[in-house]
């Protein structure tokens, strides 16, 4: 299996690029069976990092068959490291009864590809996949139509198996795909009816399969839009400002013009250096002088979350059932508490990166991407130009988390080649990406909660400033419960024109939840051992879901510890969470060290119910990349900064997880073939948080009612009692 046609196409420097409408793709493609798929106009595309008020619920899954029998899927999805290169071709081949071999996935190319909203929030296989099946199960159809024709029988006298339709009742009476496709494109519109597989009935689903990118990227064959070349290209360093809010005052380029082969573009306030060698520019760009104007600091970290509680805009209730007063008048004992969220970057390896090249009134811009569509909507209206001359190929990209839904970089490559007149690379530094990163929000989350007389919660008040919604509306019984958030992550978090946030915030790997779990099940700890009952009971003592008591039982059996009322000293944590129909339920076992206020997590154990599992291997790597990457928004992972000025622009001074913390994990794939595939490539990171405060408490006595929880923060802790 192959992917990324842009990649066999255009690898070698000195190709044109491709601008062709949708006929004239066809004619490029050749011969073939063409499988058209009945949809719904697609919703207006989004400017750079603005997202649709919902999802089209009808794809044009466009596939081609060729004359050599290999499939072609096309998708407007891209592939970052969550492995749906791998899933979205298992779906395929099992509708098409065709090996996964088979398969050459395309994708992320605007003018291959059907639209796409983009890559985010787990949504790939649980609003794709379904669409990618019925495009399987209709070319299937259409193909045994076909073989029907030729071998002059009647279609339900026929099976398919691997990629080869055969007569049941003689099986030397065959035709192959391959044969069917033979120097001829047949065009059908299919019946959407076409019933697609049952679990049961599928082969290729539901079985491990090893990343069928692999073997490019541990070879160094995969590329990714650093990697581009083309004729005369240029690369381009930009002049940034020391702040966000700084205005560029005066600008002296003459010392960087000195230097051989330099061209200094200036824009406005777009001011770069361009040359045929990277480190050249980067030279020339330090020579350039410029004084900026800087804006007071007015927030920091010491005062962020006074500020943003004093910022935050009216109320939206997000659940709400009973009667809070009621409930508060029932209760025998009541918690108030209040938990903080820092900033945390993105930190992907790959940085930011676009190349731009611009012939007449086109445009072919590579980017580092998950949203090509949207980069496309942006060079286009950047460049003044019909949204279909911009053609976007995205390549592997290196790590997105949310973060590479804005698009910057790439608008700056298109309006550098615009002026340069020649191709341009834009590639962030690692400053740069610090710089410009949309980070996650800091938040703040108010609590008041109660229990009866029986140990049982009675009413649940719930207050989010900035953290967003999603998982926060409680799934355990309470019968009195309020749940209000007051403005999300998006954005600058901005709502009556004020600027909330010192610099842009946005999604950030399970946007929302990662807040709301920490703080949701911190609580519930509190209140289990204020009910002198010990974690685990406590939960299942208030869930009727019965979906979730499988999935926390299900961890438990794994885990296989005798719980007991925390503190108890051994350092156990449970915590649970529903993240967009994906259940997750997770238990940890940390060490702390009291003296240096080090945690070290020694095992963690997560149960996943994701419905239908496509793939149970990528689902594993997915789970132990969240609880992987949730170590560093759990114990080290914070921005600092001082007004607009953002004080970690590198890995010294912002602490990412090591691999001498990482620990035992295992996972349990809850099974629950019932239900479609959901989301994977966020849920699990979004317990971290919480599974990690509360073993902590357990291990210490004391709870920490901030992430993330550092070294120097257990040890105030501990030291206050």
């Amino acid at each position: 299996m192959t992917s990324h046609l842009y990649t066999e196409v255009e690898r070698d420097a000195g190709v044109e690029p491709l601008t062709l409408d949708r006929r004239e793709m066809l004619k490029l493609l050749g011969s073939g069976i063409i499988v058209f798929i009945p949809t719904k106009e697609h919703l207006p595309l989004p400017h750079s990092g603005q997202m649709p008020s919902r999802y089209p619920s009808d794809f044009n899954a466009f596939l081609r068959i060729g004359e050599d029998g290999r499939v072609s899927c096309f998708s407007g999805k891209i592939e970052m490291g969550q492995g749906i290169i791998t899933s979205l071709a298992q779906m395929l081949a099992d509708e098409l009864d065709v090996p996964l071999t088979s398969i050459d996935m395309v994708m992320g190319d605007t003018m291959l590809c059907p639209a796409d909203m983009a890559t985010v929030g787990s949504l790939t296989t649980r609003q794709f996949g379904p669409a990618l099946r019925r495009a399987g199960a209709q070319a299937r159809a259409v193909l045994v139509q076909l073989a029907s024709e030729q071998l002059g029988t009647q279609p339900d006298w026929l099976t398919v198996e691997d990629g080869v339709v055969f007569d049941r009742s003689n099986r030397s009476r065959t035709v192959s795909f391959a044969e069917l496709a033979q120097g001829r494109r047949i065009e059908r519109r299919l019946d959407e009816r076409v019933r697609v597989k049952r679990p049961e009935e599928r082969s290729i689903c539901g079985r491990a399969s090893l990343r069928t990118d692999a073997l490019q990227k541990v070879t160094g064959k995969a590329l990714y839009a650093g990697d581009i070349r083309v004729p005369g290209m240029l690369y381009a360093r930009i002049l940034r400002p020391p702040m966000h809010g700084a205005s560029l005052e005066s600008v002296d380029t003459a010392p960087a013009e000195t230097i051989d082969g330099v061209t200094v573009v200036r824009d406005g306030d777009l001011v770069a250096v361009l040359h045929r060698e990277p480190d050249v520019a980067g030279k020339a760009l330090a020579r350039i002088e410029a004084q900026y104007s800087r804006p007071e600091a007015t927030v920091d970290n010491d005062s962020i979350f006074e500020h943003l509680v004093k910022s935050a805009p009216p109320a939206q209730e997000v659940a709400s059932a009973g009667d809070l007063n009621e409930g508060k008048r029932l209760a025998t004992e009541d918690f108030e508490r209040t938990y903080l969220n820092r900033y945390v970057a993105h930190a992907p390896m790959e940085p930011h990166t676009a190349m731009a090249q611009i012939e007449g009134d086109r445009a072919t811009v590579w980017a580092s991407t998950q949203g090509p569509n949207w980069v496309q909507a942006a060079v286009a209206e950047t460049l003044a130009i019909p949204p279909d001359n911009v053609r976007v190929i995205t390549p592997f990209v290196g790590g997105g988390f949310g973060g590479k839904a804005s698009n910057q970089q790439a608008v700056e490559a298109a309006r550098l080649a615009k002026l340069a007149g020649r191709p341009v690379q834009v590639a962030w530094t690692r400053k740069e990406e610090f710089f410009y990163d949309t980070f996650r929000p800091a938040a703040v989350v108010k609590v008041s909660t109660g229990l009866d007389g029986a140990g049982k919660v009675i009413y649940w008040d719930y207050e989010n400033f900035f953290g967003g919604s999603r998982s926060s509306e409680p799934f355990y019984d309470i019968p009195h419960h309020r749940v209000i958030a007051r403005g999300s992550w998006g954005g600058r978090g901005g709502n009556t024109g004020a600027q909330t946030h010192p610099f842009a915030v946005g999604a950030w790997r399970g946007p929302a939840s990662n807040t709301n779990v920490f703080a949701m099940e911190s609580q519930i700890d509190i209140m289990a051992e204020a009910a002198d009952q010990d974690p685990l009971t406590f939960r299942l003592n208030h869930l009727q879901n019965e979906r979730m008591r499988r999935v926390l039982q299900a961890a438990a059996d794994r885990f296989g510890r005798q719980w007991t009322k925390a503190p108890s000293g051994r350092g156990y944590g449970v915590a649970c969470t529903d993240y967009s129909g994906t259940y997750v339920a997770m238990m940890a076992e940390v060490d702390v060290d009291k003296s240096a206020g080090t945690v070290q997590v020694g095992r963690v154990v997560c149960a996943q119910d994701t419905g239908e599992v496509i793939n149970p291997e990528g689902v594993r790597l997915q789970i132990e990349g969240c609880i992987t990457m949730g170590l560093g928004y759990c114990l080290s992972e914070q921005v600092r900064f001082r007004g607009g000025e953002v004080l970690d622009e590198n890995f010294d001074t912002y602490q990412l997880p090591r691999y001498s913390w990482l620990p035992t994990i295992e996972t349990v794939l809850v099974e629950n073939d019932v239900m479609p595939p959901q989301g994977c490539g966020e849920p699990a990171i979004t317990a971290m948080g919480g599974v990690i405060a509360n073993a902590v408490h357990d291990a210490t006595g004391v709870r920490l009612f901030e992430l993330p929880m550092t070294a120097e923060r257990i040890k105030e802790v501990l030291q206050r009692g």
